[in-house]
C-alpha cells in the first residue's frame, strides 16, 4: 500500500542561501546598473500544508493533509507545475488558533512557500487571515464556513452559507419540522451561522426553541440533552466541531433520543467523522455538504479508488477532503494560467478557472474568490455512507454576505 505522506517528510526549517548576481561596475560616464535579481535555479516549489495533526480537531484535519499530499503527488507525477515539482512543508496547527498564526508566519517568512493549504475552524482561519494579508501570502481554505468574509489573500474552496446552511434549513422546514434547537461549539463559526439561521427561521416560518454552545473539546452533554428533552424540538441543527460530536451523539442515544425521535442535521460531520463516532449512533441523522463519497461521477470513482490505494481500504473520503484536494488542483491551474508563482499574478489569473472535481465541476468566482458548488443533503446509512436525499441541481454561485436574501440585511 502506498503512503503519499511518507514520501514527503516534514521539511525542516532550513533557509537555502539565495544565489545573487551582482551587477558589473560601470564607468563614471555611464549610469550605475542595479544588481541583477536572484536567479531561480531550483527545480522545486515549496507549498505549505497546515492542519491540526494533534488536539481536538485532529479527528477531522489529518485527512485533509492526506488529500492535499495525494493531489501534490498526482500533479508531480504529471510533471509538476511550470516544470517544477511541488515540495510540501507540513506543519501542525495543533487545534490552537495562535499556533496556526505562528505556523503560517513561519511558512511565509522562513520557508518562503508559494502558497498554503490549510485550516478547518473559522477560528484558525481568522487567526491566519492577518498574517496572509500582511505578508501578501495566499491561503487556500477548504472547509465550509459561516460566510460574511472575503479576503484578497484567501481562496475558499469549501461552501459559504448559501451553499450549505441556508438551503439545508429550507429543506428541513419543508420536510422535517418547524421547531429548531441550535447547538454549537463556542467560537465564531457556530455563533455566526446560528445568527443567520435565526433570521432565516423568522423569515420562513420556523421557531427557535433553544440555543446552546459548548467549548471545543467539551464532553459532558447531560445538561444540554436535558434541555432538549424538555423543549422537544423537531430538529436539532448541529454546528459542533471536532471530537465533541463523539460525546454529544453517544450521550444523545444513551438518553433514548434517536433519529426517529428528533432529526439532527450536522454541517461538520462527514464520512471521516462518522467513522470516528460510529454508525450505530448516527444512522438516520443528516448532514448538508457539497460532496459525498457516494456522489456518482467518473472523477469521484477515480478519486475514491486513489485515496483508498494511498491510505488503506478502510479510509473514507468526504466533503472537506474533496475540497482540500480540489484546492491544490485549482492553485496549480491558476499558476499555469498566470505562468508565474507570484501571488498577485495567481490571484489575477484565478477567476473563472474550472476543475472537474470528484463532486462535479467547481469554478472560482473572480469576484469573491469562493467557488461555485452543488448543494447536497444526505441521510447517514448503516454502512457509514450518505444516501443523497436532495441536491440543488446545479452549482450555486457563492454569496458569502447573503446579499441575495432580504432577511439577511443587517447581519454583517
Amino acid at each position: 500500500m502506498r503512503k503519499f505522506w511518507s514520501k514527503h517528510t516534514i521539511i525542516a526549517a532550513i533557509s537555502a542561501a539565495a544565489l545573487t548576481l551582482s551587477g558589473c561596475a560601470a564607468s563614471n560616464a555611464l549610469n550605475e546598473e542595479e544588481d541583477a535579481p536572484a536567479a531561480d535555479t531550483s527545480d522545486t516549489v515549496k507549498v505549505g500544508v497546515l492542519h491540526s495533526l494533534s488536539g481536538t480537531m485532529a479527528i477531522s484535519e489529518v485527512s485533509l493533509r492526506d488529500a492535499e499530499l495525494m493531489a501534490i503527488e498526482e500533479i508531480n507525477a504529471e510533471g509538476g507545475v511550470l516544470g517544477k515539482q511541488i515540495e510540501p512543508v507540513v506543519e501542525d496547527g495543533a487545534s490552537d488558533w495562535p499556533t496556526f498564526a505562528e505556523k503560517a508566519k513561519k511558512l511565509l517568512q522562513k520557508d518562503k512557500v508559494a502558497t498554503v493549504f490549510g485550516g478547518w475552524t473559522s477560528a484558525s482561519r481568522k487567526a491566519m487571515l492577518p498574517v496572509f494579508e500582511q505578508n501578501n501570502g495566499l491561503l487556500w481554505y477548504p472547509v465550509q464556513y459561516e460566510g460574511m468574509e472575503s479576503s484578497p489573500n484567501i481562496f475558499y474552496t469549501g461552501a459559504t452559507t448559501n451553499q450549505q446552511i441556508v438551503p439545508s434549513v429550507t429543506w428541513l422546514l419543508e420536510n422535517k419540522g418547524k421547531s429548531f434547537f441550535l447547538i454549537g461549539s463556542d467560537y465564531v463559526f457556530p455563533r455566526t451561522a446560528n445568527k443567520e439561521i435565526k433570521a432565516q427561521l423568522k423569515a420562513e416560518g420556523g421557531t427557535l426553541v433553544g440555543e446552546e454552545y459548548t467549548p471545543l473539546g467539551h464532553t459532558d452533554y447531560s445538561t444540554l440533552i436535558s434541555k432538549i428533552k424538555e423543549e422537544k424540538p423537531e430538529v436539532i441543527y448541529n454546528t459542533l466541531n471536532g471530537d465533541s460530536n463523539v460525546a454529544f451523539f453517544k450521550q444523545l442515544k444513551d438518553a433514548g433520543i434517536t433519529a426517529d425521535d428528533i432529526t439532527v442535521l450536522s454541517v461538520s460531520i462527514a464520512e471521516e467523522e462518522i467513522r470516528g463516532i460510529g454508525t450505530d449512533i448516527l444512522t438516520g441523522h443528516y448532514a448538508a455538504w457539497n460532496y459525498f463519497q457516494t456522489t456518482d461521477t467518473p472523477e469521484n470513482e477515480k478519486f475514491v479508488a486513489a485515496y483508498k490505494e494511498a491510505y488503506g481500504d478502510d479510509r473514507v473520503t468526504g466533503d472537506p477532503i474533496e475540497a482540500a484536494y480540489n484546492a491544490v488542483y485549482l492553485w496549480a491551474a491558476a499558476v499555469e494560467k498566470a505562468e508565474s508563482f507570484d501571488v498577485d499574478a495567481v490571484k489575477e489569473a484565478a477567476g473563472g478557472i474550472e476543475f472537474k472535481a470528484p463532486g462535479g465541476t467547481v469554478t472560482i468566482d473572480g469576484d469573491n474568490q469562493h467557488t461555485y458548488k452543488t448543494v447536497r443533503v444526505g441521510e447517514i446509512q448503516a454502512d457509514g455512507q450518505f444516501k443523497e436525499v436532495w441536491n440543488s441541481g446545479e452549482p450555486v454561485k457563492p454569496d458569502p454576505y447573503l446579499e441575495t436574501y432580504p432577511w439577511a440585511e443587517g447581519l454583517n
